[in-house]
Order: C-alpha cells, then structure tokens, then sequence
C-alpha cells in the first residue's frame, strides 16, 4: 500500500462540471483530490474483500440475534413502537441496496472494522463513478500503466442490484428522497437514480419534507400519487423517532434501506460483534459504556447514533487527543479499542469499502490531517499494480 503522487488532470474540473460533480470543493475546501493516488497489490485488495465480506456476515448474524430479543433491541435504543415493524423487515427478508464498512488498513496488519455505514454512506459517487473516470484518463495520457487496475465494480452492481428488484421484488417504479440543503447527499441520490434507471426501474425524486400523508395512511408525493418503494438517503434512527413512525407498518412502502439496517447503522453493533464473535483479527474489542468496560488506556467513545465523525472523542495514555463536535451522545456511548490509522506524511488514511447487497465491489479512500475522519476528509483514487 503506497501512496504515490502524480500530476492532477488538467481539465479535471470541467469534467466535473459535465458530470454534475458539484460537490468536489465543499466549503472552500478540496473533496476530491488527485494530486496523488494510493496503489494497492492483489493481493491487499483480495485482504480487503475478504474482510468485507465476512465483517457483512457477522453483522448480518448479528441483526438475526437483535430483533429476536426485547433486551438487545432496547440496547440498540430501537423504539419499542417499531420493534415489530424492524423486526418483520428483517423476517421478511426485506433487500437492501448497498453499504460501506470503514476500515483501518495499513496493508500488512488484518483490516480492522472501526464502524458500519449501512443505511445512509455517501461518497458513493466518487468512489463508483468519478475514480474510475480518473483511472481512464490517467492511462490514456501515459501517467499510469497500461495494466493499472482499480477495485472498482460498484456501478454494475449497482445496476444489476437494480435490476435485481425489478425482477425479483416487483419493483418497476421508485421514489427517492433525500434532505434539502446537502449538496452530497442530491448528488449522491442522483447518481442511484440514474443507476435505477439504466436497469429499467423508474424513478421520481422528492425531498422528505415533501411526502405526504394520504387519508388511508399511505405516504404519497407530490401529485398524490401513493408512494410504494422508497430509497431514503435519511437516517433511520431520525424516522423512527418521528411522528409518522407510528405509520411505518401499516403504509405499504418498501423501504431502500430496510428497517433492519437500523441495527447495522448502530454503534450498538461494534460491542454486539466483539461480544458475538470475540478476538476476531478483523474486529476490535468494543463495548457499550453502560456495562462497565475493561480499562483501557488507548481507546474511542462513540455515540451510538454519531454519523461523519461527529461526537467522537479519542483517548490516548487515558489523555484526550481529538473530540468533535456534534448533536449526538444523549442516547447512549460504546467505547472501543482505539486503533490506529496509517499515517501518510501528515495525513491518516482510512479504506471504505463497498458492498452492493452482500458482495464486497470496490473501495474508496479518505484521508485527513486530524485523527477523526469527518465529511470534508479529502477524497483520493487509487489503483491495483502487481
């Protein structure tokens, strides 16, 4: 695992502009960067994707043993009036589209899970998309070989993963919604719209503050047309506390993500797969901050509901050495054996890594000059090189 510089693409922004990818500054400050790239042997790759791979399995056990339990699923904090509704989406077997697994991965040590994102992962877009179109144009112009590979099938997975729920699951027609005033997030449900429609699902788009209720309790759009298969790019954790909660069974909607994600989505998960599956050279000792932990003296608090970083605190020695801010923490912490993240020049790098269903397909790496790896952390390309 390298990390080597290279000369930018002259015209690269103009090509994001052409792509819609309004989100490549943010604040004045870089995302996406190709100043340098990360280079990764086959053999890490196939590390990386066999961690993907059995994390997603542990993890899936882990769902099938929280909704079958009053006592887990109050520990996840799952309000008790969506237990059923939680519960019958995973009896069901209701699919999921796609998540992203945050690891810690130097290339030589075992992958370590420092966190699942699996209902709400952005920088989807660029890890699929805009990485691949910078390999191409790289090669082309001679700054990379010909033979230069990247772990990257997350389009066409995505596509056939589409196609899949137009086949299998009935679903010929979508929704998709997201927040208002988040660039990202628009830009992130755009690209799945686009995907969706490449495989022959229909899409329409609203923000979520634009669904309605209709007069038999159905959600509905805009034009009072009943809403019956969703993709959220929002958080369960936020819906299920919220006044239509008390709707979500009875609604009809199949939800992209289902309501099971809400446990994988969960810092709840970490102490919950130590304690499932202990000394797992892919996990790292974790535990719920209520149930008097072992001491540690290096170690991370982690809200169980904190997402891009937010509300973390990271302990060294037993002294503080990073917290961000955030909204965070009433609902209850975890704490987990702090781990750390390779260090290049004055930046740490940390590996997400895709998955569409439950196949591992392609990475994405961020990287940052602070300890805690937070939205702006700067994106970067990377490569396969035997």
């Amino acid at each position: 695992m390298k990390r080597i510089v290279i000369t930018e693409r002259p015209d690269w922004r103009q090509k994001a502009a052409e792509y819609g990818f309004r989100f490549h500054t943010m604040y004045g400050e870089p995302y996406w960067c190709e100043d340098a790239y990360y280079q990764f042997t086959p053999a890490q790759i196939d590390e990386l994707e066999d961690a993907t791979a059995d994390v997603q399995q542990m993890c899936l056990q882990v769902v099938d043993r929280v909704v079958n339990s009053e006592e887990w699923l109050t520990k996840f904090r799952i309000p008790k009036h969506t237990w059923d509704f939680v519960r019958s989406s995973w009896i069901t077997r209701q699919p999921s589209l796609y998540s992203r697994l945050d690891l810690a991965y130097d290339g030589n040590s075992p992958a370590k899970l420092l966190e699942n994102n699996a209902d709400t992962p952005t920088s989807l877009y660029e890890a699929a998309f805009f990485q691949w179109v910078w390999l191409e144009d790289q090669i082309n112009a001679g700054r990379l070989p010909e033979h230069a590979d990247q772990f990257n099938s997350i389009q066409e997975q995505l596509i056939e993963r589409f196609g899949q729920l137009r086949t299998h699951h009935g679903i010929g027609s979508m929704h998709f919604t997201c927040c208002q005033d988040t660039e990202e997030d628009r830009g992130t449900v755009q690209y799945l719209q686009d995907c969706a429609q490449e495989a022959g699902v229909n899409s329409q788009f609203l923000f979520i503050d634009e669904i309605g209720l209709g007069n038999r309790g159905q959600f509905t759009d805009l034009q009072d047309n009943t809403i019956s298969n969703l993709f959220k790019l929002y958080p369960w954790e936020f819906m299920l506390r919220e006044t239509f909660s008390t709707k979500l069974a009875d609604a009809g909607v199949r939800w992209l993500e289902p309501g099971w994600k809400s446990i994988l989505s969960n810092k709840a998960l970490l102490p919950m797969l130590w304690q499932m599956f202990p000394n797992h050279p892919n996990l790292l000792p974790a535990y719920f901050t209520e149930d008097n932990p072992p001491a540690m003296t290096d170690y991370v608090i982690k809200p169980l509901f904190s997402r891009e970083g937010a509300n973390i605190q990271i302990y060294r020695q037993g002294q503080q050495v990073a917290a961000a801010d955030g909204p965070y923490g009433a609902e209850g912490t975890i704490i987990q054996q702090f781990h750390p993240l390779p260090k290049f020049n004055d930046s740490y790098t940390l590996i997400g890594s895709w998955l569409v269903g439950d196949t591992p397909c392609g990475i994405g790496v961020r990287e940052d000059r602070a300890l805690i790896t937070q939205d702006l952390s700067r994106f970067y390309p990377h490569i396969i090189l035997a």
